[in-house]
């Protein structure tokens, strides 16, 4: 059975514009007319989004009537929720490397990015068993760890992964396996 499915990632956030550990915060002003401008996406079977409220707000912005998904949603950041980057190096900077090098780990109390990868993993696989057409609204978090997961990367690959906001990414199942798939 062939499944596509086609990420889109939500758009800008101050949370994304400054380097800050997300909450959930809406889109930026401009966000959604810049979603709005995207060209006509492909019909799709089902389309489903992250409960973010920055996600469901690109959803809207596309005309998409999305189902939630919990499995689309941002990883948890923990207690780092809402701390810029840069003050969490200064307060905890071993904490901070240990995360980004140690992807079992998960020192702000949230989510382990092997965790977040086998949640999104195991998303993946239940849509390669129904197959059709998915359009998922998510997080970049979320579409990096898909994109590790099709490459059979190692966890660390994803931090080599860069997702702008309204990013668009497809991936192909043959029924064996998943593709990336670049097209015009």
């Amino acid at each position: 059975m062939n499944t596509r499915l086609t990420w889109i990632c939500h758009g800008a956030t101050t949370a994304s514009r400054k380097a800050l550990f997300p909450l959930d915060e809406p889109l930026e002003g401009r966000a959604a007319q810049e979603a709005g401008r995207i060209a006509a996406l492909p019909r799709a079977d089902h389309i489903v989004t992250s409960p973010a409220l920055r996600a469901r707000q690109t959803a809207d912005a596309l005309c998409l009537e999305a189902r939630i998904e919990p499995s689309l949603r941002d990883c948890d950041y923990g207690r780092w929720a809402g701390g810029s980057i840069e003050a969490i190096e200064a307060a905890e900077p071993e904490n901070l490397l240990a995360w980004m090098a140690e992807p079992e780990v998960a020192p702000h109390g949230g989510e382990s990015l092997v965790d977040l990868r086998k949640r999104v993993a195991g998303w993946m696989e239940t849509q390669a068993a129904h197959g059709g057409h998915v359009i998922a609204i998510s997080h970049a978090a979320v579409i990096r760890a898909a994109v590790a997961h099709v490459l059979q990367a190692p966890p660390s690959s994803f931090w080599l992964t860069d997702v702008e906001p309204l990013a668009i990414l497809r991936m192909t199942n043959n029924g064996s396996r998943w593709s990336l798939r670049f097209q015009h």
